[in-house]
């Protein structure tokens, strides 16, 4: 239902950091909304862009990862993918991280979507890389605060796996979702 009512858009007038949280910054937006002047504080989680890897062996199966999260406090089986360096494309980083997280490497890769995680309190995109052909040639690289379990989960099973609370990860669901559309 729509209320006739025109949304508002908001500038920023000054930033400030409130915090330096290593992997993001949370901000502060002092911004004005355009119709009536109104000014107001909002809080930003201010970080880099993601990336996750839609990544399908020769054997129709989709390469994830099972690891430790430290907000759920559990386990979670996902796509590979993490933040994209600064000055890095995003494609790039998907490989990168498709390799160093799984040993997994290949063929051409393409960006077939993106969202905003959380438009709401964040300010960046992840962006959902697909590498068909994909297989295995090389040892994983994780840094100091990684270790995972690599997954290869046939593609026959990845909607049951989503149904059943297998996949929870919601960058996860939402780049398989998108991937289903690409395919559909």
């Amino acid at each position: 239902m729509e209320t006739g009512k025109i949304p508002s858009a908001w500038k920023v007038e000054e930033v400030q950091e409130v915090a330096d949280c290593r992997v993001f910054r949370v901000i502060t937006q002092k911004s004005r909304r355009e119709d009536d002047g109104r000014v107001s504080d909002w809080y930003v989680v201010d970080t880099n862009d993601f990336v996750n890897v839609v990544a399908i062996t020769l054997d129709d199966e989709l390469v994830m990862v099972r690891q430790f999260r430290h907000g759920s406090e559990e386990f979670s089986l996902e796509l590979p993918g993490g933040m994209v360096d600064d000055g890095e494309n995003p494609l790039d980083a998907g490989v990168r991280e498709l390799r160093e997280e799984t040993g997994f490497a290949g063929g051409t890769a393409k960006i077939f979507a993106d969202c905003h995680p959380n438009p709401a309190i964040m300010n960046n995109r992840c962006h959902y890389v697909l590498v068909p052909q994909a297989k295995l040639v090389d040892e994983v690289d994780w840094d100091e605060h990684e270790e995972m379990e690599v997954i290869l989960l046939p593609m026959k099973d990845v909607r049951e796996a989503c149904r059943r609370g297998e996949i929870t990860h919601s960058l996860t669901l939402a780049a398989l979702m998108r991937y289903s559309l690409l395919e559909g």
